[in-house]
């Protein structure tokens, strides 16, 4: 007779991943919110369904962090980091998944620039340990890449790693050059264009994921198992539907992804 829960653990550990970025455009400032904007966010992400978010310009003002709870609940996920440290960043997570580690870094800030901020957590899909990390980067080329450069030296590297972003610059720009130079994978590469999200034309919003390389032959002999994914995307999307562009001037992207060893 197989176990209590062994089922449902094994369902667990072969179900995908599926992770998201949106840039929520602070869901309005409080007092231009409408419930219609709100309701979208919400009705995006129960249809969606993801495991992971990671928001930038999260709600701020006195009842931020509330008003981010809020929305998380009312899609079936919770907040794992959210205020303080984390400034515009946040991270979501499915309401049932497992995660530790939770942080947030504050960057360096010089007026008249927004004060930046990165999130970050280690999630458990199946038992298998995946670290996540949120960014938004500014306006400035080389204030980004002295961000991008602290928040990639802080993280431990012991975990398969999932980039979610708002990097505010095009694919051929440096802060992408320099995750591609960690050894992540564009996984979101040939899903689109996501701002505005209007009229999409640029492609600013990222998921970046590794590693990722695909299994290798045995060296030698029948028993020499493989070297096996860590992370594979199996899907990417960006959600160009209309409850989106009424949420935010950003659309979300959603990857799917399996994750742990395969054999």
């Amino acid at each position: 007779m197989p176990e209590p829960g062994g089922a449902t653990e094994a369902a667990e550990a072969n179900r995908p991943l599926r992770v998201m970025t949106w840039n929520l455009h602070a869901l309005g400032t409080p007092w231009l919110t409408t419930r219609r904007c709100v309701d979208a966010v919400v009705g995006v992400l129960r249809d969606t369904a993801p495991d992971v978010v990671g928001v930038q310009e999260r709600p701020l003002g006195p009842l931020g962090r509330w008003r981010l709870r809020r929305v998380a609940g009312r899609a079936g996920l919770r907040v794992v980091v959210g205020g303080g440290a984390s400034r515009s960043t946040a991270l979501l997570v499915r309401a049932d998944l497992p995660s530790d580690q939770a942080a947030a870094y504050r960057l360096p800030w010089e007026l008249p620039r927004t004060r930046r901020g990165a999130s970050t957590a280690r999630v458990l899909p199946g038992g298998e340990p995946v670290r996540v990390v949120v960014i938004h980067l500014g306006l400035d080329a080389g204030e980004r890449e002295r961000h991008l450069r602290l928040v990639l030296d802080r993280l431990p590297r012991t975990d398969p790693l999932v980039v979610l972003g708002d990097l505010n610059e095009l694919p051929d720009q440096p802060s992408w050059r320099t995750l591609l130079d960690e050894e992540l994978t564009d996984a979101a590469a040939q899903a689109g264009p996501t701002f505005p999200a209007s009229a999409p034309a640029q492609r600013i919003d990222a998921v970046l994921v590794g590693p990722t390389s695909p299994p290798s032959a045995p060296a030698q002999g029948v028993d020499a198992a493989p070297v096996g994914y860590r992370l594979r995307v199996t899907a990417a999307r960006v959600l160009d539907v209309p409850a989106a562009r009424v949420a935010s001037d950003h659309l979300p992207v959603v990857v799917d992804l399996v994750v742990g060893e395969e054999r």
